[in-house]
């Protein structure tokens, strides 16, 4: 599980668009990753819209937000038409990219235990080192949080 300094593991995702992303391609720039459990439930969309909302303010501070879920091409594409989503998202399908993050964990709910996702984010700064983690994100302030560490990271 990287932490704070450690080299973000590098991936190469599909997104919605049809395109590759390579977090190693991004390098020179701040990178915001932000892992979230489904399209289209509540939180995710609220984040989701939350970051695409703040998209050019973190442009501005000189970091691209990225979302990636273990949701399809298909189904991400879906979900950033229905919401008018400003942000790339990443399919993970596989889930490795997820666990080389740390973010697959075991969950429970109504007693239930099942793996998911856990609601992560990383700041990944110009050289591919993690700068900040938040694990467990609470939906509110969050992206406001995460942005004030991008602008931190370029002063």
């Amino acid at each position: 599980m990287p932490d704070i300094s450690d080299p973000a593991p590098d991936f190469a995702l599909p997104r919605d668009g049809g395109e590759t992303v390579r977090l190693s391609a991004l390098r020179g720039g701040a990178v915001v990753l932000f892992f979230y459990p489904r399209d289209d439930t509540p939180g995710c969309t609220t984040e989701s819209i939350a970051f695409s909302d703040a998209a050019q303010a973190f442009a501005d501070a000189g970091a691209i937000v990225l979302g990636v879920s273990k949701d399809s091409v298909a189904s991400h594409e879906k979900f950033a038409a229905k919401h008018a989503l400003g942000v790339p998202l990443l399919s993970d399908e596989n889930g490795r990219t997820c666990e080389d993050y740390g973010v697959w964990v075991e969950k429970k709910m109504y007693g239930k235990t099942f793996m998911g996702i856990e609601r992560s984010t990383f700041l990944i700064d110009a050289e591919g080192r993690i700068a900040r983690v938040w694990r467990k994100v609470k939906v509110p302030g969050h992206v406001v949080e995460v942005l004030e560490a991008a602008r931190a990271l370029a002063a």
